[in-house]
């Protein structure tokens, strides 16, 4: 058995990949900024150095795990040195801490208090206060930037994309976007991955919140919200709540009491959008045109698609995702309903991800200049309005959704994870094409980046693959592009895992926290009547009376952009 001796004590070496790894499992927390586990080692910030015996001072993160190696985290040379690497960074940074979007939740506010920085001993040095709020999407600010390279990795490695990069040397590096473009003006997809990365408050999303609030004091205007499956397991974690666990009745009672008129279910829309894919699917396949059908419900991979691979277009499902079909199905049917003009009618959007803001502001999403979704505010910024309310909400009493668009079954509650559009799509294609139901596909419920799963359906065997990451999609589509795999369905999600990873989610480091999402949404599935979006009852009575087929295509259906060579949002 191998062993290691970290501070006067042996532990066991396990499977770990680094000297960092396997003194944090041993229940040390050392400090880092730069490194992250699902990224490439980069070593710049120092604040994970060591002593090794016979070697001296090493960064844990670059050096791997030997027999018998003897360590030190905390001697006073590593104390100081640690103490001093913050005061260095806070004196090349903008210390208005209190205004900061990240207040509360930035790790070199938090690394200055758990080391004991009570002051900083370096004269305050001139930064870029440089803010970029060109993106629809992310907010820029390069006074906040501590140079750990989070960003440039997670877009370059993660994504595939590269839109952030380092710039210059010494004293004089940053962080610029293309060629040092406002973002909108790069290929940045929206994605928020960036966001995740970053530990400090250079990078975060743009709010709408004041907006909407705005919206709410006005009484001359009925607001509605609609909230995101993935939104559901995951807010409570800004409040004391474990990854995964449900918080609907809580969510709901607390939209109420910010003002809401009416609280809604994205979900209802993905039992829509399941029903309207599934028929262009159904329809696709046994034409044999334009396959494979792209799934169109993530606002990022289209983006990209548009940008990188334009000859794909014709191949995305016309459907458009679930929060724009609830936008412009609540809009016709409320003003209709309440006799109230389109423009006194505002919809909210709670959503776990930055790039929605971008897809509620395409022009093609919106009818005579009025969008079809007015505002998008991420699962973070909905903490902060609950917070601002002044709201109890770890003691809040639950309430429901109001009717009908806030009933839902379990495929739709499961679009919130990689490959859950798949296996809803897959529910309602064997109801369609052979009136029978599938059996469960675990398949498509792990973790990895690309999925190849064969169902058959009576006669008719179905060749799937669910890809998360968009450096994974680009893998994939050279793959199709070059003849060496062929597909029927392709469900694509740009953020790793789906949306319960996406870039307006709470950002934690707990490990498992994404995965402890993804199974909060399949635990709510199991726990509802109905499993298939065709059965939802106040679906059925749409569209038996007035969702015709002529009126569904022009409210639930778009076309994309040829965006290559652009560089625009």
């Amino acid at each position: 058995m191998k062993t290691i001796t970290i501070d006067n004590t042996v532990y066991q070496i396990e499977n770990d990949k680094n000297l960092l790894e396997a003194i944090r499992s041993a229940g040390i927390d050392l400090p880092t900024f730069c490194y992250n586990p699902e990224l490439s080692v980069y070593g710049a910030c120092r604040m994970c150095m060591v002593e090794v015996e016979g070697r001296g001072l090493v960064p844990a993160c670059s050096t791997a795990v030997s027999d018998g190696m003897v360590v030190k985290t905390n001697t006073r040379q590593i104390r100081n040195m640690r103490k001093m690497i913050v005061e260095l960074m806070l004196a090349h940074h903008d210390q208005n801490c209190t205004t900061c979007p990240k207040s509360g939740n930035c790790k070199l506010q938090k690394l200055a208090h758990d080391l004991g920085v009570s002051k900083v001993r370096f004269k305050q040095l001139e930064c870029d206060k440089t803010i970029d709020t060109s993106s629809a999407s992310v907010v820029r600010d390069s006074s906040k930037c501590i140079l750990c390279g989070d960003c440039v990795r997670v877009c370059r490695e993660v994504q595939g994309i590269g839109v952030l990069e380092f710039s210059r040397r010494g004293s004089d590096a940053k962080v610029i976007a293309g060629l040092n473009q406002p973002m909108a003006k790069t290929d940045c997809v929206n994605c928020g991955q960036c966001i995740k990365a970053c530990p400090v408050g250079a990078l975060y999303p743009k709010s709408q919140a004041d907006s909407v609030w705005e919206a709410i004091y006005d009484e001359e205007k009925t607001v509605v919200v609609q909230m995101a499956p993935a939104v559901r397991v995951a807010l409570g974690e800004n409040f004391g709540f474990k990854p995964g666990q449900l918080q609907i009745g809580q969510m709901v009672a607390a939209l109420r009491m910010m003002g809401f008129d009416y609280v809604y279910d994205t979900s209802f829309a993905a039992d829509l959008t399941v029903i309207e894919e599934g028929n262009e699917f159904i329809q696709r396949f046994t034409k044999g045109e334009r396959m494979p059908q792209f799934t169109s419900c993530c606002p990022a991979w289209v983006k990209y698609c548009e940008q990188f691979y334009p000859d794909m277009i014709p191949n995305l499902s016309s459907c458009k995702s679930p929060q724009q079909m609830f936008g412009s199905l609540c809009k016709d049917h409320l003003t209709k309903n309440l006799g109230i003009p389109r423009e006194k009618l505002v919809v909210v959007s709670i959503m776990p991800c930055t790039a929605k803001k971008f897809e509620a502001a395409r022009p093609e999403l919106s009818v005579d200049g009025n969008p079809d979704v007015d505002f998008v505010i991420t699962t973070q910024e909905l903490a902060q309005m609950i917070q601002e309310r002044g709201i109890d909400y770890a003691n809040i009493k639950p309430a429901s959704f109001d009717m009908p668009f806030g009933f839902k079954t379990g495929a739709a509650v499961i679009f919130g994870t990689t490959g859950g559009v798949s296996e809803a799509v897959l529910r309602y294609a064997a109801y369609a094409l052979n009136g029978g139901v599938i059996p469960e596909v675990k398949e498509l419920r792990e973790a990895d980046g690309i999925r190849t799963v064969e169902v058959p359906l009576g006669d008719i065997k179905l060749r799937l693959a669910v890809v998360s990451g968009l450096a994974n999609t680009k893998a994939l589509i050279e793959k199709i592009r070059s003849g060496e795999e062929q597909y029927d369905l392709i469900e694509v999600m740009a953020c790793c895992g789906g949306c319960v990873n996406g870039g307006g989610q709470p950002i934690t480091e707990e490990k498992g926290a994404v995965a402890a999402r993804a199974k909060g949404l399949y635990e709510d599935d199991a726990s509802l009547q109905f499993k298939s979006a065709e059965e939802n009852p106040y679906l059925k009575e749409m569209y038996e009376n007035g969702l015709t087929h002529e009126l569904a295509h022009e409210l639930l259906h778009t076309t994309y952009t040829d965006r290559s060579g652009m560089g625009l949002e």
